[in-house]
């Protein structure tokens, strides 16, 4: 198992050897926002296309610049919780961004405009992400914490299946009027913040007084150890390999399938990943994470694979589904694996650095799978895809893990 050195930190208020309820109330705030943005998300790549004219590698911009701008600000916010003592505050700012700033997709007539709604969205993603994380962090013991965001991930990724299912009921009832899509898709977005506000209850958290409003200094860096470190490298390079989901709807979109039904490719796809996180979380408590995250690239390079060569739409939601499963496998993982390496007064630190590694990461491959898909077209993009996951599977099996006696919680 990948566990931290030992590292001095303020000692954590103790957390309860069983999951807390709060864990399962973030993650319904979770299930609500994600059917919210996949009822948008699910579409969005083709009405950029076919509405509103944008190019491939205009969707690949879009969605790079939208995850950079989002992980760009969650260093902030993370650093913030751990200055303040606080977490609840920035999580519900960040949900309240998002749902508001998603009423401009409906009003939406150029391909500017939407990138404007997307990378605000992102940005409250960015605020909420690093301190909920950190939050889920302080509420779970190390002994099942891979359990505790397995499970806010399952819930999580739930609403990614059922949000694309609606999007297709609705996409059929209304002949394919995006727009009302994008205004029902509110909804689940605002149910969220009520869950959020009255049914997630904050906890005190140990902080450091000094130095109250520098986001990060040297020495909370120098204190992150090296374990910390080679997750943070391990993350990227599967970030790096992993492009946003945007083109797995376009993929579907390229074998034929019509508009009203491509949201379902995605549906599967967060299937697959809702059905795998929480038992994969379970496994990350008991077995090497090393060898679960290499299992997880090799199913990537599986998919990549598949999803090459993909000309029917069989073939491509078989390549969805191993994409869903890789991320099941190293998504719960990774952020147990972070939450065990980071001092407890630095979690909110740790996950803004871990979420800016894996943006930058993502903004890198969806920007190039863009420009690679009009090149050469989806093979090449996914073989490119490939290649990267093989390198991170190269690093998992034959650099030595860092490990220590104990984990600092």
């Amino acid at each position: 198992m990948i566990v931290s050195d030992p590292a001095p930190s303020s000692p954590d208020p103790p957390a309860p050897k069983r999951l807390s309820p709060n864990v399962a109330a973030l993650g319904f705030v979770s299930l609500f926002t994600a059917m919210s943005s996949a009822m948008i998300y699910g579409l969005l790549p083709v009405f950029l296309v076919r509405v509103l004219g944008a190019s491939m590698a205009s969707v690949g911009l879009i969605e790079g610049m939208a995850e950079a701008a989002s992980s760009l600000i969650k260093i902030v916010s993370g650093a913030a919780s751990d200055r303040i003592g606080r977490r609840k505050p920035l999580v519900v700012f960040g949900y309240t961004l998002s749902a508001i700033i998603k009423t401009l997709f409906p009003h939406a007539e150029t391909a500017s405009a939407v990138l404007t709604a997307r990378v605000i969205d992102r940005l409250g993603k960015g605020i909420r992400d690093a301190p909920r994380d950190a939050f889920l962090a302080d509420l779970t013991a190390p002994g099942v914490r891979g359990m505790g965001f397995g499970l806010r991930l399952a819930l999580a990724i739930a609403g990614f299946v059922f949000g694309p299912l609606f999007a297709v009921g609705l996409m059929r009832l209304s002949g394919d009027d995006f727009r009302l899509v994008f205004w029902i898709a509110l909804i689940p977005a605002y149910l969220s913040i009520i869950v959020l506000l009255f049914a997630v209850k904050e906890l005190p958290i140990s902080h450091d007084q000094g130095e109250r409003w520098a986001p990060i200094r040297r020495g909370d860096l120098a204190a992150l150890p090296q374990s910390f470190w080679w997750a943070i490298a391990i993350a990227s390079l599967l970030a790096l390999a992993r492009f946003s989901p945007a083109f797995l709807v376009l993929k579907a979109h390229d074998t034929g399938v019509d508009a009203a039904f491509v949201p379902m490719i995605l549906g599967l796809m967060y299937l697959v990943f809702s059905v795998t996180a929480y038992p994969f979380g379970l496994l990350a408590d008991h077995f090497d994470r090393r060898l679960q995250l290499g299992i997880g690239a090799v199913v990537l390079i599986s998919a990549d694979v598949v999803l090459a060569s993909a000309e029917t739409i069989w073939l491509a939601a078989f390549g969805a589904a191993l994409w869903g499963l890789q991320l099941g496998a190293t998504q719960g993982a990774l952020g147990a694996t972070i939450a065990d390496a980071a001092p407890g007064r630095l979690r909110g630190t740790a996950f803004g650095i871990y979420d800016v590694a894996v943006g930058v990461a993502t903004f890198i491959a969806s920007t190039a799978a863009g420009t690679l898909w009009m090149t050469g077209g989806p093979a090449l993009a996914f073989g490119a895809s490939a290649c990267v996951a093989a390198a991170a599977t190269l690093m998992l099996w034959f650099r030595p893990t860092p490990v220590a006696a104990t984990p600092s919680s």
